[in-house]
């Protein structure tokens, strides 16, 4: 006699058809991936919202930009204050405050010898809390000049970094005032290769961003001399586009995507530390403010 295979019971069959019918509808509902889940974040250590751009860039239109960039972190300033405060107030977990000394962006060649930049600095430090104080624009003999004194005794006093862009006379003259200074040294100085890796080599607290700075990849594979930077210093270096005109805003997205092109011909480990973690790390090695 032939067998007859065993049929499946009509219940148990409607109630597994609905669950397929269910799990498909659940599938469909889900939240499409963030289109950045699976590349490697950014912490973007150079961000500028001055005057001009916050004029044609209003916050909100700002922070879409970073969040579509793919960015974790971004540390801003801004000639005047203001702006960071407008593009912290719209995105807390994403900005990082940092007090830029300029009041307008033409105070960039005068404002170390501009005592009035003391009170501009001691006023917004006593309203809002920063991570920094910079970038400011300071060479050689300068960083010796009485605001400029002052503005290394502020970041003592409030425990924060110094974002310095200039050469690296200004670096060490810095380190002789404060040898417990931290300093994140803007576009690692524009020197070459070896001699940012003598400066770090003499600075334990010097961290470089590498924003404007096009050297360090070729074709999207990185020069051996940066390499070999990178590879003796894995906790030093950082990302940065410098949004300096209202115009760099607009590049933001475009750095980032190179900048992961490039990272990725490096060890994974390293290609983070650079994207992201060693910005992180900086910030967490935050000097404690002097008693007041």
């Amino acid at each position: 006699m032939r067998r007859i295979p065993p049929t499946v019971p009509a219940a148990p069959r409607r109630a597994a058809a609905v669950a397929a019918v269910l799990a498909g509808l659940l599938a469909l509902a889900a939240p499409a991936p963030d289109a950045h889940a699976t590349e490697l974040p950014i912490f973007d250590a150079h961000v500028h919202y001055s005057h001009d751009a916050w004029q044609s860039l209003p916050p909100k239109e700002a922070v879409a930009l970073l969040r579509k960039a793919g960015l974790r972190k971004a540390m801003v300033s801004s000639s005047s204050d203001d702006g960071t405060q407008m593009l912290f107030a719209e995105a807390p977990d994403l900005v990082v405050p940092s007090l830029r000394p300029y009041r307008t962006r033409s105070e960039i060649g005068t404002w170390v010898r501009d005592e009035t930049v003391v009170a501009h600095l001691e006023s917004r430090l006593a309203r809002h809390r920063y991570a920094a104080i910079g970038e400011f624009h300071v060479y050689g003999a300068d960083a010796d000049l009485p605001v400029m004194r002052r503005v290394v005794q502020l970041a003592r006093q409030h425990g924060l970094l110094l974002h310095l862009h200039g050469d690296a006379e200004a670096v060490e003259r810095v380190f002789r005032q404060d040898p417990g200074a931290r300093i994140l040294w803007a576009h690692a100085g524009f020197a070459s290769p070896a001699d940012v890796r003598a400066t770090l080599r003499r600075h334990p607290m010097l961290w470089a961003d590498l924003a404007f700075r096009s050297d360090p990849a070729s074709n999207d594979r990185v020069a051996p001399d940066w390499r070999d930077a990178f590879v003796e210093f894995p906790d030093r270096f950082m990302l940065g586009t410098d949004t300096f005109t209202p115009e760099r805003w607009w590049y933001v997205t475009e750095h980032a995507a190179w900048a992961r092109r490039w990272l990725a011909d490096l060890p994974r480990e390293l290609a983070e530390r650079i994207a992201w973690r060693n910005a992180e790390a900086m910030l967490a090695s935050r000097r404690a403010p002097l008693a007041p």
